[in-house]
């Protein structure tokens, strides 16, 4: 059976024996019910696991001893999504979970002609990409950005050569399919428009800055469904 796994930010400050904050203090001591001596995983999100044997329950600041640290590459490429806020923040924050669990790098709220929804819940959305990374035993948190403006957001989306820049929209024009994109060792990203989709203007501008227009399928996609999509078939590809 896996050791539980937490996360800790500040893994790698300090000494070999360390603080849990309460949060997770609570979890282990009040909830899992775990004792001195047993043994917990710690990731901070940037690639570092330490293994630690637990000191001193305590259910606001258990104490954790240190015994090996190991560190896990960042995959040699990364997949972020720039996807529309929505007004159903629920089906938002559904997207979160499973693009974090899947494994995409970034997300980057837009604020399109026809975004609707304006909420940002930084707080609470962090921590549904913690419990996500968590849950599928990663140890590379999602990052999610401030809301961009699309315009701003495709003027400045520079990227490494071999990299590739995709929207994915409605309109009727000959477009890729993801699953027969080249691959590429560098990073993608992909534009998810709103209910209602992306607006001419801002599909032409896109272009412009040098997006390719990408099929996701024959289907009509809500919003979150077209980015976990995307998710699914960039990650793997």
């Amino acid at each position: 059976m896996a050791l539980p796994y937490f996360y800790s930010p500040n893994l790698l400050s300090g000494n070999d024996v360390m603080e849990m904050d309460e949060d997770n203090s609570r979890h282990m001591v009040q909830v899992l019910r775990m004792q001195e001596k047993e043994q917990v995983r710690l990731t901070d999100g940037i690639g570092n696991i330490v293994l630690a044997e637990i000191l001193q329950p305590h259910k606001k600041k258990t104490t954790v001893k240190k015994l090996s640290l190991e560190k896990k590459e960042a995959p040699a490429s990364s997949v972020s999504i720039a996807i529309s806020l929505l007004k159903n923040a629920p089906r938002f924050e559904w997207f979160l979970e499973k693009a974090a669990e899947i494994g995409i790098r970034r997300i980057v709220p837009l604020i399109c002609e026809r975004t609707e929804g304006r909420q940002f819940k930084k707080d609470r959305w962090q921590q549904i990409l913690v419990s996500a990374m968590l849950q599928s035993q990663q140890s590379w948190l999602t990052e999610i950005t401030q809301p961009a403006a699309f315009a701003q957001f495709v003027k400045n989306s520079d990227t490494a050569e071999g990299s590739m820049k995709w929207i994915a929209h409605c309109e009727d024009e000959e477009k890729a399919a993801v699953a027969l994109l080249p691959k590429t060792s560098q990073s993608s990203v992909v534009l998810i428009g709103p209910e209602g989709d992306f607006t001419p203007k801002e599909i032409e501008l896109a272009l412009q800055q040098g997006f390719k227009a990408v099929s996701l399928g024959k289907n009509r996609l809500r919003t979150e469904t077209a980015g976990l999509v995307a998710a699914c078939l960039l990650a793997i590809h």
